[in-house]
């Protein structure tokens, strides 16, 4: 519910401030008075785009403001998917600057176009001219009969399994697609995996085969220093075990002379206990090495292996060669298995085709349920609009595919005589009849679930004093549930309101400009007299002004 909105320097309006209340509200005024720049400055709010033209003080920026009850719209989840804080009441602001660029603010967050658009389609329904061209659109339509249908939940369950069926199908499509491909794919990735899994691919083998290819193709350079180095320590007389002997044996007598010798005596002895073990190593080295071309032809083969792998894989690791090898074995498998998958697919996409149609079976047979009720209601409400005559063939027929709301076509036709034949709304129905229809569905589905603010915008143009009056008891009857409002130029209508606003122009200091004040009682009588009899008000305008409020 729109319960307060703010406006600076907006069109002919240098700052505005209104509170609304519940129920039913008119708003009147003379043409070119500013009921359009009201309804303008509440679309900005709403979402709709703003440009530079919209500043009454070019050097200055343009804020409006709304205040919104939404305690009973369920908007909690909306709040929560986009990160908004959710405040009861929630304010909405926009600002647009004199740079043109336009700012949107929920609680004071910052939002994109977008997510205003879709909160303000949530809490006002602006219903103008344009706005009852939807009567003619199937969506609209459809909307109508599924809300008497009380199909909601399983339009949502449908949705949510009509999601899951398109992934399926999606999902088969590229199975099938891959499986086209897959014979020559198969063939070429197999013999690439092949080549990966005959190499000697682990973490550390590139280094571990270039050290022992190294080794292998210098082993006379190995033997010859091995030699060279054993001879050192164990040739007779001037090898270093040798020498050491003697140096232990000199050492060791040391010792009984003090003990600044025993530690000396100590490192000797360690030394040559290090360097006996050196010469047996060296032993078993020089034992061990020996010319293998064998193996170096081996180790170098698959040294070549890995760097032909890697240029063909453009890789550069042994780590990234696994990986791929990976890779091809995921795919050699899924090509090998793509039938028993395509076969797992196929089944699971059947399955919740037959789950889709059942539910598209049970909307469209409560469809079926809710058309002559609403064909019922349609037809009461318009005899008292002042078309008797009027009648409608509405009919639901399975449709060949699936659609966002089902599995059916809608057929929403309209006669508006006895005797004429039955077309489409937009072919067959006037602008006064098409404001009429709109009207009475609206007040039907206002019985069958919440709905948004409703601004009515001169609905009631073009029709009698007496059908007027009745289209104000439509409009009254639906304020009980909800808050509406009604821009009118017709004091039977104007005086069905709980409260009447009157929106008026006036010249200050040279300058035009917009202001709207809510009338007295006293107010809301020569306003509707002289809506009745124009600006001279006589005694018979205001007796039936008077009339009309009681």
């Amino acid at each position: 519910m729109l319960t307060q909105l703010s406006i600076k320097n907006y069109a002919l309006i240098d700052d505005l401030n209104v509170s609304f209340g519940q129920g039913f509200t008119t708003i009147t005024g003379e043409t070119g008075a500013g009921k359009s720049i009201l309804l303008g400055a509440l679309s900005l709010v709403l979402g709709k785009r703003a440009d530079l033209s919209s500043l009454k003080h070019k050097e200055q920026k343009c804020v409006i403001e709304g205040v919104f009850a939404i305690q009973n719209y369920q908007l909690q989840p909306f709040f929560e998917a986009n990160d908004l804080d959710y405040e009861e009441p929630t304010i909405i602001r926009r600002e647009i600057l004199p740079s043109g660029k336009s700012r949107a603010f929920i609680n004071d967050s910052p939002v994109t176009l977008d997510i205003l658009s879709n909160l303000g389609e949530q809490l006002v329904d602006i219903h103008s001219q344009h706005q009852t061209l939807r009567l003619t659109e199937n969506e609209f339509q459809f909307k109508v009969v599924d809300a008497l249908a009380n199909n909601a939940t399983l339009l949502a369950k449908f949705a949510a399994h009509l999601s899951e069926y398109k992934e399926a199908s999606k999902t088969l499509a590229e199975l099938v697609e891959y499986q086209i491909n897959a014979s020559k794919e198969l063939d070429y990735n197999s013999f690439l995996l092949q080549e990966l899994e005959a190499a000697p691919l682990k973490t550390g083998i590139q280094e571990t085969l270039e050290e022992e290819y190294e080794q292998l193709s210098n082993v006379e350079t190995i033997m010859e220093l091995l030699s060279q180095s054993h001879q050192l320590l164990n040739q007779e007389q001037i090898g270093l075990l040798e020498n050491l002997a003697s140096l232990q044996q000199a050492t060791r007598k040391l010792e009984g002379f003090g003990k600044q010798y025993v530690s000396m005596n100590a490192r000797v002895q360690s030394i040559a206990i290090e360097m006996s073990d050196l010469a047996t190593e060296l032993e078993r080295l020089q034992d061990g090495t020996e010319a293998d071309p064998i193996r170096l032809e081996a180790v170098n083969g698959q040294l070549q292996l890995l760097h032909n792998l890697f240029k063909k894989h453009q890789a550069t690791t042994i780590e990234e060669l696994i990986q791929i090898r990976e890779q091809l074995t995921e795919k050699v498998d899924v090509s090998i298995n793509i039938e028993s998958k395509i076969a797992a697919k196929k089944e699971e996409v059947e399955k919740r085709e037959i789950e889709l149609n059942a539910i598209a079976a049970e909307i469209r047979k409560n469809r079926n349920t809710a058309i002559p009720k609403l064909k019922e209601l349609l037809l009461a409400r318009l005899n008292l609009l002042g078309m008797p005559s009027a009648s409608f063939n509405i009919a639901v027929t399975p449709s060949s595919a699936f659609k966002p709301n089902g599995k059916d076509e809608l057929t929403f036709l309209f006669s508006a005589n006895k005797g004429s034949d039955y077309g489409p709304l937009k072919k067959v129905a006037s602008g006064g009849e098409l404001s009429r229809i709109m009207l009475t569905i609206k007040s039907i589905l206002a019985q069958y679930e919440q709905l948004p603010t409703l601004i009515f915008d001169e609905i009631d143009t073009g029709v009698s004093g007496e059908i007027s009056n009745k289209m104000g008891d439509i409009m009254q009857g639906m304020s009980q549930s909800m808050q509406v409002f009604s821009i009118t130029h017709l004091p039977q209508v104007a005086s069905k309101g709980e409260q009447q606003f009157k929106v008026f122009k006036e010249e200050v200091a040279n300058t035009t400009r917009t202001g709207i004040k809510l009338l007295s009682e006293v107010e809301r009588v020569n306003e509707l007299a002289e809506m009745l009899g124009g600006k001279a008000i006589s005694d018979s305008a205001l007796a039936h002004a008077k009339q009309l409020l009681q």
